[in-house]
């Protein structure tokens, strides 16, 4: 480089790290929630940051100490507010013009999913990808895809039985196996959603020397040991866009993920165009309505507005966001599923007695939706062990927040509102409302699939899409997919309860789980990643 040019090129970034100093102490000694109480600060770098990725239930311990407004430090110190005052939340998540994601949250999704429906910043296109969707997540939709739910449940069962006669043969075991459920959980997950979605066979399942390439980058990205150290230096590239330029770790894991993501998605659009171009045009699709039949009718149709037609860029951008979310989210419920049923055997035994009532391995998803405890124990897996522990919104106006549980400021004046400034981080903790004493009771914590036959008044305030649970969100950009992952959850659980008997293959005392998405480790292996080891029995009614 020319010396002549460095001296501009430092100047610039001196004046962007000043100008940037500058506006967070201003905001430091101007924040309404600077006299809020708050965790101990343990780093001006990451903040409170690893407190919450090292174990999901902090941030609920900090709601029992602290109430339910205080603030703590993210990434760079960055100043967060966390509320579970269910009043203040249904304004933020209704009211999508005041807050949305901010900048940093959508280059970090964009520079993995590109301009997916969960990482768009511009409102009118997301509306117009949701409005398009929805048919695929319908009920009369969910209906057709639940025999692929099925299908892929019954292989899985099929794999662990293999793994039970592979155990028995070694010695090892009679009629049971010592399984590590997390990494075949996902596998059949990925398989649903590839299968179910965008009828591509990722064939994860099926016997190989190592997983598919597709897998193993997904693996590599959330759940191996290094992926929160990662997800930080990726917190910082978002917040410090010159960051962005220097080779930070992680760059190459996320860099082989996105294209193989991409090398999918792409490969499915040319493929699927051809067969409709090959079968004379809109008709191969028009009275389709799976996922990717619609993504492509959005794209291809002629009676689709040009305003309202998405790009060729746009198809192929939903498709790692579907990937990603139609399966991550729902194999770590399954695998808290079995881990509480196995917790639980008065409740595994009973589910199981209601299961075998069912005369067929095959059930519509009429027969599952019939199953009241199996509906009782999907719920309680979702409010308990929330997936997705919390989602983050910022203000994009200055704005007022209406409280239903009113704070006391410093000088004693009670409030029943809070002023929110623009740029305002807010935490808004899914797996802390879930299980929120002062709404679900003193037993809020304990999985009991009962409380569900007669769920208490005051859960009714929460915003909610499904079942006065915050797990699938709430508002317009609630999960379009919920109904697609409680169908795959309850194919899952009817199909692998009826076949085996499951209990902890170590002291529940043992294990962890991260933050964000709540993941399972065991605390003594935590550099081996995600893991929950079962002991998978064969059920002796089977």
């Amino acid at each position: 480089m020319d010396p002549s040019l460095l001296v501009p090129v430092f100047a610039t970034l001196l004046f962007y790290v000043l100008f940037h100093l500058g506006r967070m102490v201003y905001n430091e000694l101007t924040s309404p929630i600077r006299h809020f109480p708050g965790p101990k600060n343990h780093s001006w770098i990451v903040g409170n940051f690893f407190d919450m990725t090292d174990e999901a239930s902090a941030i609920t311990r900090w709601r029992e100490e602290f109430g339910p407004h205080f603030q703590f430090r993210g990434l760079l110190n960055k100043r967060m507010l966390y509320t579970s005052d269910t009043k203040a939340i249904e304004h933020i998540v209704t009211n999508t013009n005041l807050y949305g994601k901010g900048p940093v949250a959508v280059w970090s999704l964009k520079s993995l999913f590109g301009n997916g429906e969960i990482s768009s910043l511009l409102s009118h296109r997301i509306s117009n990808v949701r409005r398009r969707l929805n048919p695929a997540f319908g009920t009369a939709q969910i209906r057709r895809l639940t025999e692929i739910f099925v299908e892929r449940s019954l292989q899985l069962r099929d794999v662990w039985s293999r793994e039970i006669t592979k155990s028995a043969a070694t010695g090892d075991r009679k009629d049971s196996a010592r399984i590590e459920i997390t990494a075949w959980v996902r596998r059949v997950t990925l398989d649903m959603i590839g299968h179910a979605g965008f009828n591509y066979q990722f064939n994860a399942l099926e016997p190989r020397e190592k997983p598919s390439e597709l897998s193993q980058a997904f693996t590599d990205l959330f759940h191996s040991p290094n992926a929160r150290i990662r997800f930080a230096f990726r917190g910082a590239q978002a917040m410090i866009p010159p960051l962005r330029f220097l080779p930070l770790p992680g760059q190459k894991v996320v860099k082989n993920a996105k294209a193989k993501m991409y090398d999918i998605s792409h490969e499915l659009l040319l493929d699927a165009k051809a067969a409709v171009k090959a079968a004379g045009g809109d008709k191969d699709f028009s009275s389709r309505r799976d996922l990717f039949s619609l993504l492509l009718k959005a794209n291809m149709a002629a009676d689709v507005p040009g305003k309202s037609r998405l790009s060729d860029e746009e198809v192929i951008a939903q498709i790692p966001t579907f990937l990603v979310a139609g399966h991550e989210t729902t194999s770590t419920a399954i695998t808290w599923a079995l881990y509480a049923l196995s917790q639980n055997q008065s409740a595994q035994n009973k589910l199981r007695e209601e299961l075998m009532t069912v005369s067929t391995d095959n059930p519509t998803l009429e027969e599952l939706n019939a199953l009241p405890y199996l509906e009782n124990v999907v719920r309680e897996t979702l409010r308990v062990h929330t997936p997705v522990v919390s989602v983050r919104r910022e203000a994009m106006v200055d704005d007022v927040l209406p409280l239903s549980i009113p704070y006391t400021d410093p000088t004693g004046v009670v409030h029943d509102s809070l002023s929110i400034t623009k740029g305002q981080e807010i935490y808004l903790p899914l797996l802390a409302v879930n299980t929120d004493k002062a709404l679900w009771g003193e037993d809020a914590a304990e999985f009991k699939p009962e409380r569900w036959d007669h769920v208490p008044e005051a859960v009714k305030a929460i915003p909610s899409v499904w079942s006065h649970l915050m797990t699938f969100f709430a508002g317009p950009h609630n999960c379009i997919g919920f109904r697609f992952s409680v169908a795959e959850q309850k194919a899952l659980l009817f199909t692998l309860i009826r076949a085996f008997e499951f209990e902890l293959a170590i002291p529940a005392s043992e294990i962890g789980s991260t933050g964000t998405l709540q993941r399972p480790f065991l605390l003594a292996e935590r550099d081996k990643g995600d893991q929950m080891p079962l002991i998978v029995r064969l059920c002796s009614r089977a």
